[in-house]
């Protein structure tokens, strides 16, 4: 017996008779077929976008359009069931007991025209394009129509454009709009970042509490302790008459006794700032006589300051750059240790090999080296959250097969071969001034050189 398949269309019954022959294949590839009792269920996936399509096209022709928004000068024809089927926002004005839900022209007030248009066109095609222009009045705008995908695209991309330089004011402006998720990312950020963010300006421009909240921080990522003073030094003398009362309060989150003894005779104790408020001397006070005690009895003073901090670490990634293939090439590669993979990353803006490779406050540089020609003088550094190379003051000296350690805040460029001889001669690059400077030499002629630092000082090999 053949098999009956029941359809109505239109209201009329109709019986089609299949044969017994094996089931078609599914030569549509956008439906989904499952075959039920006899049955066949379908899923057609390309049937709302061609709706939607459609419904864009009879709105761009002002067809069946039964509102207009209005945002300043900007009309924006539309209709009430897309709109309403798309954002809550619109469907409790056009379904609700509103003025709106009857009126032909509803006055959008808290968003601009532009905007306006770029979010019901995102109603009708699903698509949006978010840029460093638009997406501060974008994702407020989409908040208030509850366009929850838009917003967390706007969340996503603000995510990907973190920078030690904006990350500060993307956390206000996630804090300001609720972003839970954006906001909570952009701290730890900071936080994992803290010697370059304060660097820059935003740092300067934070309230007490916000500058209290990031230095209090147990996951702040900070090489010593120094950082954290001088940061809140800075961030005092940037408007000192206003912020001067807030020392005492600062000095309580900046962990004094995990700083060296030196540190705090040469430096600290010699402050102004900290010499004419009792209440700062009280808290160095409390740093001397931790030092004073013997290693094994500092744990008995318990306190904020004398816990260090457990920084989240930052996943790590092995970075190889440049290098002879065989002659001298551009590619840079990283490993990612937890995804146990390789993957590219930017080329050097030139050839490279035997080049010095180190890590300097969060970016790579590349250090000298050879182009298959010649010995360079060029330093570039790559920027991983931007995916990109620049380049930076250029060495005094060529050099390859060079050594390259950092101590501190600068970088030592050792030794090498010039092309001709092999060299004594040593450099360091400051990269807050960008300069090079000549320091003094190796005793010894060394290429191939292994440079590592221990103890403060660095051991050339």
């Amino acid at each position: 017996m053949p098999a009956v398949v029941s359809v109505r269309m239109d209201g009329v019954s109709l019986g089609l008779v299949a044969t017994p022959a094996s089931p078609r294949p599914n030569c549509n590839t956008d439906s989904e077929e499952d075959t039920v009792n006899g049955g066949m269920h379908t899923f057609n996936q390309t049937h709302m976008r061609k709706a939607f399509q459609l419904m864009n096209d009879l709105r761009s022709k002002k067809i069946l359009c039964d509102v207009q928004l209005v945002a300043g000068s900007v009309e924006v024809p539309a209709h009430r069931v897309v709109l309403s089927s798309c954002s809550p926002y619109f469907c409790a004005m056009f379904t609700g007991d509103m003025s709106e839900s009857k009126a032909h022209q509803v006055e959008i007030r808290e968003v601009d025209g532009q905007t306006l248009r770029k979010l019901i066109d995102y109603i009708y095609t699903a698509e949006i394009e978010v840029t460093e222009d638009n997406v501060q009045v974008l994702l407020p705008a989409a908040s208030l129509l509850q366009l929850m995908d838009v917003r967390q695209i706007c969340c996503e991309f603000l995510q990907s454009q973190l920078h030690s330089t904006n990350c500060l004011g993307i956390r206000a402006f996630a804090d300001l709009h609720t972003c839970t998720q954006l906001l909570d990312q952009a701290h730890a950020y900071a936080e994992q970042h803290f010697f370059d963010v304060v660097q820059g300006e935003e740092f300067l421009g934070l309230s007490l509490q916000q500058v209290c909240s990031l230095i209090s921080s147990d996951k702040l990522t900070v090489s010593t302790e120094e950082k954290v003073f001088e940061a809140m030094i800075s961030w005092i003398k940037s408007d000192k008459p206003a912020r001067l009362e807030h020392m005492p309060k600062l000095m309580e989150h900046v962990r004094l006794p995990l700083l060296s003894r030196d540190y705090l005779v040469q430096i600290v104790e010699e402050e102004a700032l900290i010499k004419n408020n009792n209440t700062c001397k009280d808290f160095l006070i409390e740093a001397m006589k931790y030092h004073l005690l013997p290693a094994d009895q500092r744990h008995l003073i318990k306190t904020d300051r004398t816990r260090p901090r457990t920084p989240i670490s930052i996943p790590k990634v092995m970075i190889v750059v440049g290098g002879q293939a065989p002659k001298a090439i551009r590619g840079v590669e990283c490993y990612d240790f937890q995804e146990d993979r390789w993957y590219q990353v930017a080329d050097l803006p030139s050839r490279r090999c035997r080049a010095g490779v180190v890590s300097v406050a969060g970016r790579v540089y590349a250090v000298g080296g050879f182009n298959s020609s010649l010995r360079e003088r060029t330093v570039d550094v790559y920027d991983g959250v931007r995916d990109q190379w620049t380049a930076v003051a250029s060495m005094q000296e060529r050099r390859s097969t060079l050594g390259a350690a950092v101590l501190g805040d600068l970088l030592y460029a050792v030794g090498g071969f010039n092309g001709s001889i092999g060299l004594s001669t040593v450099e360091v690059h400051n990269y807050k001034t960008n300069e090079w400077i000549y320091v003094a030499s190796m005793n010894t002629r060394r290429s191939s050189v292994g440079v590592g630092v221990v103890e403060g000082e660095t051991r050339s090999v």
